[in-house]
């Protein structure tokens, strides 16, 4: 039996230790319901599968949240279409001409359900790191809910944390250190942080907090442990409509770096950046960064 067939008969299990009765109906607790439950399969696969071999226990963690999450809204939500990192063709930008592929089912749907069924594989592959998540969100062609997210929840599984727009978070106060002048603080890229917003904190006289996935990072801003998540750097809708739900859910800014609002389940899945923040750090954020945009 091949390494990827033993790590496949070791992740067979979790999603009969997840599954305990009917979700909520509601589609905000059961964005939470969902996320929580694929949660579960990426710490079981972490405890079983260990650390010696990240790439694989990526791989591993990837495909047994996706299916999971694949498998209950086929049970649960059967009439609504799905867009997850996983799926095949899911980066493909679809247009109309001759050769191009089958139009996807989620472009002429009205509920679409968008995932990340890990979000930060990095960082779940490392022993002791706890910035990883799960992206569960729901659009909806005639809502009129910001950027049409009607529900999203961010699992943090290692931290035993899950924020949703069935229970949103308290808007988070203007720490101490802002109101009298502080440094506002930016979560970025632990690793690989876009240049541009190395210089746009200098401009403005913010500290860079490094910290991993992108769900984590807005995350934070919810939560009031970083004042703004500034990214540029490529992003697929998966990367930020779950988090953007939960924070718009709070009544915190989410836009294009241009101040443009943000779209989902567009014809072209790739959603490059947003800024997230405070709304009274918006137009002093927005302005600033007019003057450096990266190039296009």
């Amino acid at each position: 039996m091949g390494e990827q067939t033993k790590a496949s008969a070791r992740i067979a299990g979790p999603r009969d230790a997840v599954e305990g009765g009917a979700p909520p109906v509601i589609d905000a607790a059961f964005a939470r319901w969902l996320a929580d439950r694929a949660g579960q399969v990426l710490l079981q696969v972490r405890a079983e599968m260990g650390f010696a071999d990240g790439k694989a226990l990526k791989a591993a963690g990837d495909q047994a949240a996706h299916e999971l999450l694949r498998a209950e809204l086929a049970r649960w939500r059967p009439a609504d279409a799905v867009l997850s990192e996983e799926d095949e063709h899911a980066r493909v930008a679809w247009s109309e001409g001759e050769g191009a592929m089958a139009r996807p089912d989620r472009l002429g749907a009205n509920r679409v359900w968008i995932v990340d069924p890990l979000d930060g594989t990095r960082e779940f592959s490392e022993e002791g790191r706890d910035d990883w998540a799960v992206h569960v969100a729901l659009w909806t062609a005639d809502s009129s809910a910001p950027a049409r997210l009607t529900a999203g929840a961010v699992a943090m599984p290692a931290r035993h944390c899950t924020l949703g727009t069935d229970k949103p978070p308290a808007y988070p106060p203007m720490p101490l250190e802002s109101a009298t002048g502080g440094a506002i603080r930016i979560a970025a890229s632990r690793t690989r942080p876009p240049a541009f917003v190395t210089t746009l904190a200098q401009e403005v006289g913010a500290e860079l907090v490094p910290m991993g996935s992108a769900g984590v990072k807005i995350a934070a801003v919810i939560n009031g442990e970083a004042d703004a998540y500034v990214h540029a750097g490529g992003q697929y809708e998966w990367d930020s409509a779950a988090p953007v739900a939960v924070a718009l859910a709070t009544g915190l800014h989410a836009s294009r770096i241009d101040g443009t609002p943000l779209a989902y389940n567009q014809a072209d899945p790739k959603l490059p950046d947003l800024v997230v923040c405070r709304k009274d750090l918006a137009p002093r954020l927005l302005a600033a960064l007019q003057r450096h945009l990266p190039q296009q």
